[in-house]
């Protein structure tokens, strides 16, 4: 029936459909959506990583031991940031790691994945249209209409011959599917995020590992140089007792020396096996299939200079702050679902067919039928479901609102942590030299000292064993400067947003989102 809206009253009469269609198509088109618009959170106002209150260390005084480190405040990670160790080795390993990592795969699927999920979510604002067709065997009684048996003359069984097309599309009015798409867009940024998250986590972990490898085989290595001077030591002291000056108790005492020093070595080439195994997981493949370099300390250049980012740009750089925005993003977009669903929901079709009972009339004009409808659904009463349902979207947004505040305030936690960390390495690897070069020169002069008679065995295995612990802890204080330079430079975001991370042709941000 055809309506027309009267002037006094407001109601709709004959001849007004124009015009509800005219308001309808307005609403649908004039971009309104329910629920808040998503803005990303500020950048924090802080300006420094360490505290007022506590003085930043220096490295000045670290004494030529310790290479220096310089800060280089404002400048971004490059994405091939362990290339600042100079290293082609290293380099090789960590892009075949890249190439043949099943977790970066996995990311990059599932990434896929979600951007998939934004076209088929963007389906929603476009009409549906489909063909409908068959054929069926029918048996049709004239009495069932009230007629006689005999008031049409119809065979008692007849094909029966349709197709047509069809058409539907529920109008946006109150932006559902919108929001929907937005919340899907958010969701592939998470994925994007995690997949550059893995990377860093790959990256990180390659060389952690190698520097790894290289810290063991230098532990290996000074093993090597107490043995010597175990053995060393053991022929002083037979010599001297061939000479009739000291005992059999002192061969004795220089032979356990070297015997429990022996047993340094095995523990270490089990903790070197485990190493390359792990590196070699890492780069996708078995470990009897491939082998390290030999990597060590040496062949490793420990950077000077070191890029820090701004405190106000780590929140765009760390893919972990990025997830948890990404996080909120979707979070405020349930909320504009929740909302449009409190609201009607109005749906457009349209079908044509044409039916015979013979398939070469199929396409007469005498068979067409058609239909255009509107439906309008309005929730009425559901028990409180979807108010229940926007609550509990608000709450969640609330929740990652605060998720988000606690990622940025761990990722400063974490920086401050490893800045101070990179200036107490090198004053302890200053410590540890000079311990070491004392614990050397005490060795000589109770060799010498033992051999014109004027110490004892124990004091010569007493200076032993100071070296021993002096060499083995300076080989791990300068491991410890590259572990926590690898930690800051990973924790800065490692130049993710650098990387090779491709966007697919079918990922269409909604208006108003970040890429």
């Amino acid at each position: 029936m055809i309506l027309r809206r009267s002037a006094d009253s407001g109601i709709c009469k004959r001849g007004g459909t124009s015009h509800l269609a005219v308001v309808m198509l307005v609403l649908a088109l004039s971009g309104c959506a329910a629920g808040p618009n998503f803005k990303a959170p500020p950048p924090p106002t802080t300006t420094g990583y360490v505290p007022r209150s506590e003085a930043a260390a220096s490295d000045d005084d670290a004494g030529p031991a310790a290479p220096k480190q310089t800060l280089a405040l404002g400048e971004k990670v490059a994405a091939d940031w362990w290339t600042l160790f100079r290293s082609p080795d290293l380099d090789q390993v960590v892009q075949e790691a890249i190439a043949g990592s099943r977790t970066l795969e996995s990311a990059k699927a599932r990434l896929t994945q979600a951007r998939e999920a934004i076209a088929a979510s963007s389906s929603a604002l476009y009409p549906q249209v489909g063909l409908t067709a068959g054929v069926a065997r029918e048996r049709v009684s004239a009495t069932e209409f009230g007629l006689g048996p005999r008031a049409f003359p119809l065979p008692p069984n007849f094909n029966l011959f349709q197709v047509g097309p069809t058409a539907s599309y529920t109008l946006d009015l109150f932006g559902g599917a919108r929001r929907h798409i937005e919340q899907q867009s958010a969701l592939a940024d998470y994925q994007r995020d995690q997949l550059a998250a893995a990377y860093l986590t790959l990256t990180g972990d390659t060389v952690t590992e190698v520097v790894q490898v290289a810290t063991i085989r230098g532990l290996l290595n000074a093993v090597g140089d107490i043995l010597d001077i175990d053995r060393e030591n053991l022929d002083l002291v037979r010599k001297e007792r061939q000479a009739g000056t000291v005992p059999d108790s002192d061969v004795v005492i220089a032979e356990s020396q070297l015997a429990e020093d022996e047993t340094l070595q095995p523990g270490l080439e089990q903790q070197q096996s485990a190493a390359k195994h792990a590196l070699a997981v890492l780069l996708g493949r078995a470990p009897g299939d491939w082998s390290p370099p030999d990597f060590d300390l040496a062949s490793l250049t420990l950077p000077d200079q070191l890029p820090v980012s701004l405190p106000s740009e780590l929140v765009h750089q760390r893919p972990d702050i990025q997830a948890a925005e990404a996080q909120l993003h979707a979070a405020s977009a349930e909320i504009g679902i929740a909302t449009a669903q409190l609201y009607p929901a109005i749906t457009l079709s349209a079908a044509a067919s044409t039916s015979a009972l013979d398939a070469r009339q199929l396409f007469d004009s005498a068979g067409l039928v058609w239909s255009i409808a509107a439906g309008l659904t309005q929730p009425l009463f559901d028990g409180g479901l979807r108010r229940a349902e926007r609550r509990a979207a608000l709450a969640a947004f609330k929740a990652s609102a605060a998720d988000y505040q606690q990622t940025v305030i761990q990722a400063f936690g974490q920086i401050a942590d490893i800045l101070q960390a990179l200036t107490h390495d090198a004053h302890l690897l200053a410590a540890q030299q000079h311990a070491l070069d004392m614990a050397s020169e005490s060795v000589r002069l109770q060799r010498i000292s033992y051999s014109r008679g004027g110490t004892g065995i124990l004091n010569l295995l007493d200076a032993q064993r100071q070296y021993q612990q002096a060499l083995l802890a300076f080989t791990r204080a300068q491991a410890m400067r590259y572990q926590d330079t690898i930690q800051l430079l990973v924790a800065l975001g490692g130049g993710w947003w650098d990387a090779n991370f491709t966007v697919s042709e079918n990922y269409r941000p909604a208006r108003g989102m970040r890429r």
